[in-house]
């Protein structure tokens, strides 16, 4: 088969793990043939690609970003997109289109696929975590290995200044990094926008901590909010800094906030990600010769398998109650 590649959104480590194992398995096994699309759906609608093969993956397993490059094209944006993809697949000769993407991405590729007829299939990544139907995403792991050793690390020195530290972790609408970060670092107060936070409550917990001769660490995701509150912040970032100066407001503790931001996304993938990625892509080929289009490779304990990719995409996947609660055992 003549198989297209694209990496779409916001880029995270082990896309080109993905990539690998696709054309790897692909070559090996079926004699199959790559084309990958430049910058995500971008390189659909203007025919902007490059062939695959064994070669150009070679070296990429550690490599973090995206060998493809990626955007936040849509192409389902204009009336006309869905036409031009078809076209671009029809004049490469394409059997199978691989779109590895988030929640955005992958929204497109149902809608190609259900409504258009399309051969789409679907890989999940994002460092988010928040695709529904699969327990974790490519990427995931790694932006929670970075955020739980800059936590290990901040506890040092919010104990030699008696600092209050406030460490804002990205997450979009979805707390996921800052759940697992805050509980593997033992954070003593984490905060998601699945649920908004009590400030006084917040100082509470800091206050607790300085009573107890140590300096609190506390680990916000960038959507969260207080609940009696109304923050203007413009955008997703901003929180930390806002949170830091409140408590110190409030308590008389200094603080210092320290924002992750794209640190979360770059450098080599974890061991996780590498062997979540890589077993991805093995099944992604599966997928194609089974002719699964408009489904997803999806981990579920500890098997890949297959979903809907409209089921996948229909609602964000967030932080239950009773998750949450095992960190609050930890908190103050």
């Amino acid at each position: 088969m003549r198989v297209g590649l694209l990496t779409g959104g916001s880029d995270c480590p082990g896309l080109n793990a993905v990539i690998r194992a696709i054309v790897r398995k692909g070559v090996q096994e079926h004699g199959d043939t790559f084309l990958g699309f430049r910058d995500g759906w971008r390189g659909v609608l203007t025919d902007d690609a490059m062939e695959l093969g064994i070669t150009e993956v070679r070296g990429t397993l550690p490599r973090g970003g995206t060998i493809l490059g990626s955007s936040r094209s849509d192409p389902l944006a204009g009336t006309d997109g869905p036409a031009r993809v078809r076209a671009t697949l029809s004049a490469h000769r394409l059997d199978a289109l691989v779109v590895i993407g988030g929640i955005h991405t992958l929204a497109a590729a149902a809608a190609l696929a259900d409504e258009h007829g399309l051969p789409c299939v679907g890989v999940p990544k994002t460092i988010d975590n928040d695709i529904s139907g699969t327990d974790y995403t490519v990427g995931f792991d790694t932006a929670v290995t970075v955020a739980t050793e800059t936590i290990d690390r901040l506890h040092t020195t919010a104990e030699s200044h008696k600092r209050v530290l406030v460490v804002e972790v990205m997450g979009r609408n979805s707390g996921w990094i800052a759940t697992h970060a805050g509980l593997a670092g033992g954070a003593n107060g984490v905060l998601i926008p699945e649920y908004p936070f009590d400030l006084d409550r917040v100082c509470g917990w800091v206050q607790s901590r300085f009573g107890a001769s140590y300096a609190p660490i506390v680990v916000v995701a960038d959507n969260a909010r207080p609940a009696d509150t109304e923050v203007r912040l413009g955008g997703l970032s901003g929180i930390g800094e806002w949170l830091g100066r409140e408590i110190e407001r409030r308590t008389g503790h200094e603080a210092r906030a320290t924002v992750l931001g794209h640190i979360q996304r770059g450098g080599t993938p974890s061991p996780f990600d590498r062997w979540l990625a890589t077993r991805f892509g093995l099944h992604a080929v599966d997928a194609v010769h089974a002719g699964a289009w408009g489904e997803m490779v999806a981990l579920h304990g500890t098997d890949v398998t297959r979903v809907r990719l409209a089921d996948a995409v229909a609602a964000v996947k967030t932080v239950d109650r009773e998750r949450y609660a095992e960190n609050e055992v930890f908190f103050g």
